[in-house]
């Protein structure tokens, strides 16, 4: 992969940024003839972002984004500000603006995600690593693992490494390490999810990806409460498990810790 940096196209250029959130997605629509390279081809983002660092339940989701930079750049993402790119509009006609997933309802996220995810010119790709792994691991270590994971798939899958990019990630996130990382010119960024557009749509698709998941544990394990916390470490969440038992979906570490400095 190191080998990706140094390849020229005709001054196509791609940037990558990544963020935690499932498996590799499988749309495997194929890059148009304008975003193929040649001349006039536009650069691209790779923005990654995770979700579920610190829940007691369920995946660490991470979510690489390919986006061309036309789209990318703070600014493009107003109603006819390109021929690429338009958001999604609240009911009234408001703007949607586009932002980290923390600072969007539950009802902006899955609408920036369904625009997101049919977009004809943004790919991704999901990784996610369970409580057996992260339990193994360590939190940081399987974040990592899955920020790489998710970053391989969306320059492979979409022949996005044929092409010279940049990649940019959340901070506290690496593809696999720092050393790895920096090997492959990606960069972690502070607060990256509100400064990178591309960081910021990771940070959606990840979320909304997870939430489903919770959703659907939720159906499977009644009585837990998945579907209102998403597996963090909530009053009625900590009661159920007192109540329950701890289940194979828990971070059994994140689990006692919890209740050890409680008691």
């Amino acid at each position: 992969m190191a080998s990706i940096k140094k390849r020229k196209l005709r001054g196509a250029r791609y940037s990558v940024g990544v963020d935690e959130v499932g498996r590799a997605t499988r749309k495997r629509a194929s890059l148009s003839p304008r975003l193929r390279g040649g001349a006039g081809a536009p650069r691209y983002i790779i923005g990654i972002d995770e979700v579920g660092r610190g829940p007691l339940a369920g995946p660490v989701v991470v979510c690489a984004v390919a986006v061309p930079s036309t789209l990318a750049r703070k600014g493009a993402m107003r109603p006819h500000s390109g021929m690429l790119w338009h958001t999604p509009h609240k009911r009234g006609g408001a703007v949607l603006v586009l932002r980290d997933s923390k600072k969007l309802s539950a009802k902006q996220r899955e609408a920036w995600y369904a625009h997101l995810t049919k977009h004809p010119h943004i790919r991704y790709a999901i990784a996610r690593v369970y409580p057996r792994q992260i339990e193994r691991r360590n939190i940081s270590r399987a974040a990592n693992l899955a920020a790489h994971r998710a970053y391989t798939r969306v320059a492979t899958m979409f022949h996005v490494s044929r092409f010279r990019f940049h990649t940019y990630l959340d901070g506290g996130l690496f593809l696999k390490d720092k050393q790895h990382s920096a090997a492959l010119g990606a960069k972690t960024i502070v607060k990256g999810d509100e400064k990178i557009p591309a960081v910021s749509m990771a940070s959606i698709i990840a979320k909304v990806t997870r939430d489903r998941m919770m959703k659907r544990l939720a159906k499977k394990y009644p009585g837990y409460g998945f579907e209102q916390h998403k597996g963090y470490g909530t009053r009625a969440h900590r009661a159920a498990v007192r109540r329950f038992g701890i289940l194979s979906v828990h971070r059994k570490s994140f689990c006692e810790k919890l209740e050890s400095r409680i008691v």
